[in-house]
């Protein structure tokens, strides 16, 4: 979602939903005021019961968003996805900041899978504060103001004379306050606000401050915190399954004596994806799986090694293919021929793992119609509808429980609920007895489902004044899904680079074979960023602009406000043009991705033959800050995790099969190789934007441009490590 003056509250600090297009109800239900809000439906109370063990089972449309208890404490129950990014500490500000809540005093829980109560749950496009910001803030400004009603009630004064401030409402006229624990029977039995007053920015107490952090640390820290690979549970088996090596085959036969003759192992079946040994634990299913004999049928597999799919990608990018592209941006004479003196420019990126620390695992329970889940799920939702398909029931009889995941980057999120579906389809045929299925890390590098590896090429030509007059852009990779061409685009499509250029020429060529792949942290941009920051950096250094003034000239061209902001913040903080020491340069990147702009400069050198890099300057536009701390930490990780691809990151194949399987080819950044990294947010009132992704895009086109300062050579090629320090040069297009 896209950030402007008009998503910001209006100047009266009303939220503007008529009173058909909320939900604000409250109801005392086993000693707590359960508040929830929806949008789009008619006013209704949404109220609740507690089971024994306190967590509420939600009767509303939507259910509760807020739970408030007799001992005062504020429970606030998120919808999202806990994967790391530590989304917990915004959820709940954005609930204590309008309900005047005593920070020290709140909580959060995960809400269970249930699309009836919170609607479609996903957890992607860096969107859990921005799609909570309006609802969860409503709810909390409709609890305040039903508390105020309260004691105004139980005063006889005037309500527009009380204050909230830590979970306490005063009378300061009279000097009388009570706390939310004490008005919370009264407080239940108020009318909850058609359209809730809510804060402007210089009003907030909360949001913005240091204040906001974490509240998921100790547990995790503790090892209090449980994870799907924690789980254990009465009578529980494990289960793992061996899939076929190459993408695209099949199972042809198996011969399970071996396995089945392993201490511990119960069962050994055919599924879909392949052959599932169940044990009694995790050890024994793994060692089954080792002495099973397989055969695979390859005849529709992909057999092709990386070096051949590359080779592939360039012809389609030359148009030396029957595969036809799609445009995007398309604009002025673009079929005229390129000129002698037009520069062409190409990146190859590869495919990439995403690799969490905690590989896939899920466990399920089939008995009957029900299903029982448990499960770090991004995509609630998704699981759920998949759930209900492979055990030939209904959703509603498909009970998700969220647990927090040890990281995804979007692999928990896979549309076709892979780990899932096998996990059912298992527990389906061992029915009653709830199973674990546990991916190695081996099943989780070769599994599939990568960031597309990806081809970009572009010819532009300049004006005499150095700016370009006409570009033409092919980008070259798998479709995340059917017909999803424009994402391939995002992050090349609409660029202020192309302000000024009198013709553009976009086209997006999405070639289909058995590689699966998926959404990858950043998505698109995670490639696109990388292409379109080193080519304006490689055009500004061939026609002897400083790289900053080049871009911000585009920038005034295009009026991008917000990325001259971004640009002029970041030349101040990180010192560029000032003095560097001698073998050292640095390197910028400035980019736009889920309404966040950011930009970067990585400071390089070239030790072995590859690039080191000790420090990252950042400097982030993401509307209104809600937690300064988390956007630093979420930048930190960002860039470890987009230097990590950038210098080491690539899954290749060999005759089909993955040649990576573990962390020893699969590397990641170490600790010493970390760089100190700042983080500066641009001050705005503006409706926050994502933080999760767009801190990984502008990494590697950083660390590009620095050697291109350094060595005078551009990047071609993707990983740094991969490719050994060869360049390439500038080469003039071919006419045609």
């Amino acid at each position: 979602m896209r950030t402007s003056a008009s998503d910001s509250p209006n100047p009266k600090g009303r939220f503007p939903l008529s009173r058909r297009r909320i939900l604000l109800g409250g109801a005392l239900v086993g000693g707590a005021m359960i508040v929830g809000y929806t949008v789009a439906r008619p006013l209704k109370v949404a109220g609740a019961v507690l089971q024994a063990g306190g967590e509420p089972v939600e009767t509303g449309v939507f259910g509760p968003f807020i739970r408030i208890g007799p001992d005062g404490w504020v429970t606030v129950v998120n919808k999202q996805q806990e994967m790391g990014q530590g989304v917990h500490a915004g959820i709940a500000a954005m609930v204590a900041e309008e309900l005047d809540a005593d920070w020290d005093k709140v909580r959060v829980v995960d809400a269970a899978g249930n699309l009836s109560a919170y609607g479609p749950q996903f957890t992607a496009g860096s969107g859990s504060i921005a799609n909570n910001w309006d609802t969860l803030r409503a709810a909390g400004a409709a609890a305040r103001a039903m508390f105020v009603a309260a004691a105004a009630e139980r005063w006889e004064a005037p309500p527009d004379t009380l204050v909230v401030l830590d979970g306490v409402v005063s009378d300061l006229a009279s000097g009388r306050s009570a706390s939310f624990a004490s008005l919370l029977e009264e407080a239940a039995r108020q009318s909850p606000p058609s359209a809730p007053v809510l804060k402007l920015p210089p009003d907030f107490r909360l949001i913005g401050t240091d204040r906001v952090r974490r509240k998921d640390s100790l547990g995790k820290s503790t090892g209090e915190t449980i994870y799907t690979q924690d789980v254990r549970l009465p009578d529980m088996l494990s289960a793992v399954v061996a899939r076929s090596p190459r993408f695209g085959g099949r199972l042809a036969s198996f011969d399970d004596t071996k396995a089945r003759a392993v201490p511990g192992v119960i069962d050994v079946f055919a599924i879909e994806s392949g052959v599932a040994v169940v044990a009694e634990t995790t050890f024994a299913a793994i060692e089954g799986r080792k002495v099973l004999r397989t055969a695979w049928d390859d005849r529709d597999a992909e057999r092709r090694s990386s070096p051949e799919l590359s080779r592939w990608f360039g012809d389609i990018a030359e148009g030396r293919t029957e595969l036809k592209p799609s445009a995007f941006g398309t604009h002025g004479d673009n079929r005229a021929p390129f000129g002698p003196n037009a520069l062409e420019f190409s990146l190859d990126v590869p495919y990439l793992a995403h690799a969490p620390m905690e590989t896939l695992d899920c466990v399920v329970r089939v008995d009957g119609w029900s299903v029982e889940v448990m499960s770090g799920s991004q995509m609630a939702t998704v699981d759920q509808i998949q759930a209900a398909r492979v055990a030939l029931t209904l959703p509603g009889k498909v009970e998700i429980k969220v647990l927090p995941a040890g990281g995804s980057f979007g692999r928990r999120g896979v549309l076709s609920a892979d780990c899932l579906v096998e996990c059912v389809r298992i527990a389906k045929r061992i029915e009653g007895r709830p199973v674990k299925l546990l991916w190695t890390r081996e099943d989780d590098i070769t599994g599939g489902y990568y960031r597309p590896m990806a081809h970009h090429r572009a010819w532009i030509e300049l004006r005499p004044n150095g700016y370009p007059t006409r570009w033409r852009h092919h980008v070259v990779a798998q479709p995340l899904l059917p017909m999803m061409t424009g994402v391939t685009a995002e992050g090349v499509e609409g660029s202020p680079y192309f302000s000024g250029a009198s013709a553009i020429d976009g086209k997006v060529f999405s070639p289909s074979f058995p590689v699966p792949v998926q959404f990858w942290r950043s998505v698109s941009h995670s490639h696109a960023a990388m292409a379109m920051e080193h080519i304006v950096d490689q055009l500004a250094r061939r026609v002897g602009r400083d790289p900053a003034d080049y871009r911000r000239a585009l920038y005034e061209k295009a009026g991008s406000a917000r990325r001259i902001a971004v640009l002029d913040e970041l030349r101040r903080r990180s010192g560029w043009g000032s003095p560097i020491e001698p073998g050292w340069a640095r390197g910028m990147a400035v980019h736009e991705s889920f309404g966040t702009v950011v930009g970067q400069v990585a400071e390089v050198r070239i030790a072995d033959g590859r690039p080191s890099v000790r420090r990252v300057v950042a400097v982030v536009d993401c509307g209104l800050a809600i937690a300064p701390d988390q956007i630093a930490a979420q930048m930190e990780g960002s860039v470890g995790f987009g230097l990590s691809a950038a210098l080491y990151g690539a899954i290749t194949l060999k005759d089909g099969l993955v040649e990576e399987r573990n962390f020893d080819r699969y590397r990641l950044l170490r600790m010493r190789e970390a760089p100190a990294v700042e983080t500066h947010v641009i001050p705005s009132a503006e409706k926050p934007s994502g933080m999760g992704e767009p801190g990984v895009p502008p990494i590697a086109p950083a660390v590009a441009n620095a050697i291109l300062a350094l060595t005078g050579a551009p990047t071609t090629a993707l990983p740094f490590a991969r490719i050994g320090g060869r360049q390439a040069a500038f080469h003039p297009a071919q006419e045609g």
